[in-house]
């Protein structure tokens, strides 16, 4: 029986991959393959370093022990048969637009037809990862986010993915909902942080790292972060509530100023009467690889599959 299974985690400007082994639950940090690439490139050139990189995993790992590959896949995409639908306002991976991954990186690999290769959010893939590995494990009822260049959010209950009904927004995701001037994901961004700090100083900074460092010393970058978290408390409270959510856990770059803004998240919570553990992911970007490798586990794709679709 083949045990192992890739994770595979498609970030803006790279691609990193590693094995996990299904039937003892260990993620094999010794299989890391990574490579940065250019999401502008052409489909060849894209596909190319894809397939450079899971390579590497697989030269690491052997064909034969591999069960399958799982991709921590970011939207627009078609999950639940592999075709990139990225365009647009996206602007990244366009090339992609309509192909067939699974058919292109099976030709690329050398890997028989029937060898599985499987999709899933990347947010959804995080939140899988740390159900399996992190922070969520030994919870029935969790809210994962990822707070980056975009706000990324899974509901999960019994280690599946909560896509739709009155407990959940439509999708599971809450990045679309309106908040403040615009939508959630506007404002619980980098892009929504830098912004304000530019329109209230007339000052460009180059990411939330340099924001958050200056912290210490500039009232105006306090303030957003205090900001930041008593926000992001009014606008979790009602979703928390309503999905039954036990944990929330938090990854992404912005997660790294959690000492910034976390107790003000706490805060709001308890003077709110809702009190729930509020964790930082410890896994990173290594729970998307985790939870993607998942995929490869036949019995359990079977459940989610149906949700593919809805995401």
């Amino acid at each position: 029986m083949r045990s192992l299974a890739i994770g595979v985690d498609v970030g803006g400007s790279h691609i990193s991959c590693a094995a996990c082994d299904l039937s003892k639950k260990n993620y094999l940090t010794e299989t890391y393959s990574e490579n940065p690439l250019n999401n502008q490139g052409t489909l060849d050139e894209i596909m190319a370093v894809w397939s450079q990189t899971i390579g590497q995993t697989i030269r690491k790992t052997g064909v034969e022990n591999i069960a399958g590959i799982g991709f921590a896949m970011p939207g627009p995409f078609d999950y639940a048969n592999g075709i990139a639908l990225f365009k647009g306002d996206v602007k990244k991976y366009e090339s992609l637009y309509g192909h067939n991954i699974s058919y292109i990186l099976k030709e690329e690999l050398d890997l028989p037809n029937d060898f599985p290769v499987r999709y899933i959010n990347d947010a959804t893939a995080f939140a899988l990862g740390e159900d399996w590995l992190g922070k969520t494990c030994g919870f029935t009822r969790s809210l994962s986010i990822t707070l980056g260049t975009g706000f990324g959010s899974a509901f999960l209950k019994n280690h599946r993915p909560v896509v739709s009904g009155d407990e959940v927004p439509a999708t599971g995701a809450v990045w679309h909902l309106p908040f403040g001037d615009g939508n959630a994901d506007d404002y619980f961004s980098t892009r929504g942080l830098l912004n304000r700090y530019q329109i209230r100083t007339r000052q460009e900074l180059s990411g939330v790292k340099e924001l958050a460092a200056l912290a210490s010393s500039d009232e105006t970058a306090r303030d957003l972060f205090v900001d930041f978290g008593y926000k992001m408390g009014v606008f979790l409270k009602p979703w928390i509530e309503k999905s039954g959510t036990e944990i929330l856990v938090i990854g992404g770059n912005i997660s790294n100023a959690f000492h910034l803004f976390g107790k003000h998240l706490q805060d709001y919570f308890a003077e709110n009467d809702l009190h729930i553990p509020i964790e930082v992911s410890e896994l990173k970007e290594t729970a998307s690889m985790i939870g993607s490798a998942i995929l490869a586990d036949d019995f359990y794709y079977q459940q989610i599959r149906p949700l593919l679709s809805e995401m």
